[in-house]
């Protein structure tokens, strides 16, 4: 099912931003579009809305008076040009507030952020199958002009290659711009492990290694000299006492 949008803004600039981020993601769709609180009011009582995109600075009332007086309000993310208002956002408990002007990079932010509280209010089979403790089970990769939800489930191993990286999984390949500390900074340490300058392994998917290779489904891979001891120093544990390698 797809998450069903409400952007709040006076500006037409603003809206048209937003929209266009918004259509770049599969599981994304805009149930309306408003110039004030008073019409999205109405939209509320019209349409099922998950998450709300909410200007503060507009006109009869502001965004965050707007947002006291809904009862039952969907999620909402903050969108406006005034940082001093990123206080009285978080104390109603928005799920996080975006500075203008917006770009791509800093709304997918966003979005794996209500990502996370929503992963908490629900029935999450990914949430309760896998073996990381980071509440993020996916990560959002740009692939040529298509912005793709990768299940962090699904990755093999991870390739660097100068400006880019190939994420692999059992049934295709991503290639993406983006350096390998980048990535590896959005992965969850307890998940997924840099064996190498060019290599990063997810540990559910490591099917054999020695004291030089690690064997994923259908590759094996190279323990980089430097990374060595970190290496052997997280998969030996788990060894049962059978001899060393």
């Amino acid at each position: 099912m797809k998450t069903r949008c409400l952007i709040i803004d006076d500006e037409p600039l603003a809206r048209d931003l937003i929209r266009n981020h918004i259509e770049k993601l599969e599981n994304f769709e805009i149930v309306a579009e408003c110039g004030d609180a008073m019409k999205a009011l109405q939209e509320l009582r019209d349409k099922q809305v998950d998450l709300m995109f909410l200007d503060i600075q507009m006109p009869q009332i502001t965004g965050i008076e707007f947002l006291k007086i809904l009862k039952n309000p969907p999620k909402v993310i903050i969108t406006t040009a005034f940082r001093e208002y990123a206080l009285d956002g978080f104390e109603l408990d928005v799920v996080d507030y975006l500075l203008k002007p917006i770009t791509f990079e800093r709304f997918l932010k966003s979005v794996n952020k209500y990502y996370q509280v929503t992963s908490d209010d629900i029935s999450n089979p990914v949430v309760e199958n896998h073996n990381y403790s980071s509440e993020e089970t996916f990560i959002y990769v740009k692939e040529n002009k298509r912005v793709i939800k990768l299940q962090l489930s699904e990755i093999l191993y991870i390739e660097g290659l100068s400006e880019y990286v190939q994420i692999y999984t059992e049934k295709k390949k991503i290639v993406t711009k983006l350096s390998m500390t980048s990535l590896e900074d959005k992965l969850p340490s307890d998940g997924f492990l840099r064996i190498h300058k060019s290599f990063i392994v997810s540990l559910s998917k490591v099917e054999a290694f020695t004291s030089h290779t690690i064997e994923v489904p259908g590759k094996e891979l190279p323990i980089g000299r430097s990374y060595k001891p970190t290496v052997l120093g997280i998969l030996q544990p788990n060894v049962s006492s059978a001899g060393g390698i």
